[in-house]
């Protein structure tokens, strides 16, 4: 299908963001996905991730808008971290529906904690159809050192290379032992490496999440990497039950296998695009709620 890229500026409370559409020439379908990008990222994405993206959903009739929000990329104002952009997607999505007037849903694709604002954005607009959430970002100090513990400290010791080095004298021996017990203590919440009104601010987050997925009522899927601290901490999260227990899509993710946090290689990049294609067109349908 023939595609065709625009590109075009738009207003976000006085300030100026860049926006590019992405959209077939032609027949266009009634849903499109905008990308909200992880920080510190801009519209192109990691190895172009977000172009490729962009103009594979177009390809298949679907148009996608990708942005740059305020103060990252071309766009104006102060840098934000993800719980501040709300109003740039809102700004976005009301963007994206008056350039494109036949599309009146979109999906928000994040990655990292783009997806953990496109949550947080989900509940407060009903032209949301869905989410397609990659690797989202819930971190927390004790959350992040358990994962350490868990999959890093644990595979060091069952790793031969690692007793090579130990043997030889390449590893410090009293170092690697002060830093197992400093995330010990940090995942049993005693060493938070700062504040006390900053760790109970971090440990909110996985659940503010899963808050906010409930809120929004929105179908969701969940892409994860098998190569990947960020996604085994959202399994973490997810398995600690709480509001996740109530979001069965969240316990039964996509993995691929192999992928690194950004889906860097060819293929893994095509699976995503063909998930994401797959799954928006069957909520262009109706076919919704099933992921949830």
């Amino acid at each position: 299908m023939t595609t065709r890229d625009t590109a075009f500026l738009f207003d976000c409370e006085g300030d100026e963001l860049v926006g590019l559409i992405s959209a077939p020439v032609g027949e266009i379908a009634g849903i499109g996905v905008l990308i909200v990008v992880g920080g510190p990222q801009y519209r192109v994405g990691s190895h172009r991730q977000f172009v490729l993206l962009a103009r594979y959903l177009a390809a298949a009739g679907i148009p996608c808008m990708r942005f740059d929000y305020r103060g990252l990329g071309d766009g104006t104002g102060e840098q934000r971290d993800f719980e501040n952009i709300g109003a740039d997607v809102r700004a976005a999505v009301d963007a994206f529906c008056e350039r494109m007037p036949a599309v009146k849903r979109v999906v928000l694709w994040g990655l990292c904690d783009g997806a953990t604002a496109s949550c947080f954005h989900a509940q407060h607009d009903p032209r949301v159809a869905g989410l397609m959430l990659l690797n989202p970002w819930v971190k927390t100090a004790a959350g992040e050192a358990r994962t350490y513990l868990k999959h890093y400290y644990l595979r060091r010791l069952v790793d031969p290379g690692f007793w090579k080095k130990l043997f030889a004298g390449k590893v410090s021996v009293g170092r690697s032992l002060d830093e197992v017990v400093k995330a010990a203590r940090t995942a049993n919440g005693k060493d938070t490496g700062g504040s006390a009104q900053l760790s109970a601010a971090e440990g909110e987050l996985p659940q503010r999440m899963a808050t906010a997925l409930l809120r929004a009522r929105k179908p969701f899927r969940v892409v994860l990497s098998g190569r990947d601290y960020i996604a085994r901490e959202f399994e973490q999260a997810v398995a600690a039950g709480g509001p996740w227990e109530k979001l069965p899509g969240a316990r039964n993710p996509e993995r691929l296998e192999d992928a690194d946090h950004t889906f860097s290689s060819a293929a893994w990049r095509m699976a995503v695009a063909r998930a994401t294609a797959d799954w928006a067109g069957r909520l262009g349908q109706g076919e919704e709620g099933r992921e949830r």
